[in-house]
Order: C-alpha cells, then structure tokens, then sequence
C-alpha cells in the first residue's frame, strides 16, 4: 500500500487490498465490541454500555490509523495526502460499524425488559454471529470450500470463544 499512497501508479490488487482492510476492521470491531459487552455488561446501564462500546472504538480506529499512517509514510520522507488519509479512514470505518448490529440487540433487549446482564448476553451472541459471518466471508474471499471453508469459519467463532472464556476467567476467577 505505500507504493499507491506514494503515487507511483501501482493500483494493482487496491481494491482486493481495500476489501481485505475493511473486513479485517470489521473483525477487530466485534472483537472489540464482544470484549466490552463481556467485560462491562450487567455492570453498568446500557446507555453507558453502548457510549463505552463506541467511544472506545472511535479510540481504537483512530489510534489505528494514526498509527498506520504515520508507520506506512516515515521512510519515505513526507506525510501522505489529504486524499489518502481520508481514504485510509473510510476504510476503516467496520472497525466502529462492526458494532451497530450487538449493540442494537442490546438496546432491544433492554427496551423489552431484559436485564442490564441479559441484555449484553444477547449483544454478544450478535457479536459471535458477526465474527462467525466475517470467518465465513473472509473463507469465501479465499475461494475456499468445503473442509477449508468450515475451519476457517469454526476459528473465527472459535477465537471468539475463547475470548470471552478468558474475559469471563479473569474477570470471575482472579478479581
């Protein structure tokens, strides 16, 4: 990607490039999002849930690029365009939009009664369904069938798994 932000003409894969960046920001925001649902949820009012849950990932995909950036752009000497920065966030942006999906299943649980803790149990079972989803669609995008497509799947609900098995073990068994 420095060879196009460098404007030597090599657009080759861009839009390949672009898809990949985007699904891999969407990964990390539900990610994110699962790890403060099931960190934070039942413990505090699902307004301040949901302001935690995007502040953070405004944080996250800021930092993200600020500091991509500036690593993609320092040995070349200069500061990339307008152009390219601005481009350089929209694709980023599934980072924050990962999380709409979880945290509007939390706020419809909560509006139909459901606990502050119940209410984030149903935000990260969307959060695990969007993680299977993006292992599913990342496994498409590399043409992948059949035994290959179902691993890659079962890892991405795998790795989200395991996240909150470890969240849940920090948080229940050292605290």
């Amino acid at each position: 990607m420095a060879s196009i932000a460098a404007g030597d003409g090599a657009e080759s894969g861009l839009a390949v490039e672009n898809l990949g960046r985007r699904r891999a920001a969407g990964i990390y925001g539900a990610i994110v999002t699962a790890a403060i649902l099931d960190t934070a949820g039942g413990h505090v009012s699902t307004v301040v849930l949901v302001i935690s849950v995007v502040v953070t990932l405004l944080v996250y995909w800021i930092a993200e690029e600020y500091a991509e950036v500036l690593g993609e752009h320092t040995a070349g000497g200069r500061l990339p365009s307008r152009t390219y920065i601005k481009g350089a966030l929209i694709s980023t942006w599934p980072m924050v939009s990962a999380s709409y999906a979880p945290l509007l299943a939390v706020v419809l649980a909560t509006v139909a009664g459901a606990s502050a803790l119940t209410a984030a149990n149903v935000g990260l079972v969307v959060a695990m369904v969007l993680l299977t989803i993006h292992g599913w669609l990342a496994g498409r995008a590399a043409q992948f069938r059949g035994w290959k497509l179902a691993a890659v799947t079962s890892l991405a609900t795998g790795l989200g798994l395991v996240m909150i098995l470890l969240k849940d073990l920090v948080l229940v068994h050292l605290h």
